[in-house]
């Protein structure tokens, strides 16, 4: 199955204000590393990305198969700092990826305004660059990724990262999605697409939940009936057959909306987490590299 690892940001460092600490730069180095040698394609650039400024962003970018992405992050003369965007093949699947920093000041750069930016640009990949799936890496927060979401014409899912929200559901805004993409690095989100039907996706799950939906309606239109053949009482039988009516009515609204997702003719996401624990081993050579910043014993060990 094709794979494409993606960061929404604010990954790099415990908090958005300079820190003097020598093992916050070692750290963020270490992390951008690792997201390098794990093939992730894109990352955006959050205000925890930038406690020590964009230049150790600009030097580990220079020659990095990932992309740091920012589509309103400029300087002080409104010259862009990162590229708004990358375009990567899928499996056959051509996907734009857009970045999104937060507004206003960030360390003396400035974070213009996100939603004209965002989708100005996912207008230019659906028209230049003939991309089929927009994703974006929305390093802002949570109301702001709605309201993007909301107004995004021509995205497809808003992934979001900003205050450290756990795991959550797939949320509907609009014609895109917001995706909880999990927190500080507890937990691996995972969206399967299917890219098979035609029009905005829609979330797996509620087909799954119709189709549990639609057994439980059967059923209870198969009790219904067996009271309704049981009594001889016309003003029970009136209401029964009121309510085998409205069974009925649901169960084909269900059959429907189960077709439809059984023979593809929609395009579908899935979103599921894995959590980052103690079960999941580490890589010996890594844990190596994180003890010599992080010795066993300390305090953020």
């Amino acid at each position: 199955m094709p794979v494409l690892v993606l960061d929404a940001g604010n990954a790099l460092f415990k908090s958005p204000l300079r820190s003097e600490d020598p093992s916050e730069k070692a750290r963020a180095e270490l992390l951008l590393d690792q997201m390098e040698a794990m093939g992730t394609a894109a990352m955006a650039v959050g205000a925890r990305d930038l406690s020590l400024g964009v230049e150790l962003l600009q030097k580990k970018g220079r020659g990095a198969k990932m992309k740091l992405l920012s589509a309103n992050l400029t300087d002080t003369a409104g010259k862009a700092l990162f590229p708004a965007s990358t375009v990567v093949a899928v499996g056959g699947l051509k996907v734009g990826v857009i970045g999104a920093s937060p507004e206003g000041d960030l360390q003396g750069l400035q974070g213009k305004p996100v939603i004209p930016a965002v989708l100005a640009e996912a207008k230019r990949l659906r028209e230049k660059d003939k991309v089929e799936v927009v994703v974006v890496l929305a390093a802002v927060p949570y109301g702001l990724s709605r309201q993007l979401a909301q107004q995004g014409e021509g995205l497809d899912f808003v992934v979001q990262s900003h205050e450290g929200r756990g795991p959550g559901i797939a949320q509907q805004e609009g014609l895109a999605t917001v995706i909880p993409p999990g927190e500080r690095g507890r937990q691996l989100a995972r969206l399967e697409l299917s890219v098979d039907g035609a029009g905005p996706f829609v979330d797996a799950s509620t087909v799954q939940r119709d189709q549990e939906s639609l057994k439980m309606i059967e059923a209870n239109i198969t009790r219904t009936k067996e009271r309704l053949a049981a009594t001889k009482d016309e003003t029970v039988r009136k209401a029964l057959e009121e309510t085998i009516a409205t069974f009925e009515t649901r169960r084909a609204t269900l059959q429907q909306s189960v077709k439809t997702g059984a023979t593809g003719a929609r395009r579908t996401h899935l979103l599921s987490y894995k959590q980052l624990g103690t079960d999941v081993p580490s890589d010996p050579a890594v844990q190596k590299l994180v003890e010599r910043i992080e010795p066993p014993g300390s305090a953020h060990h």
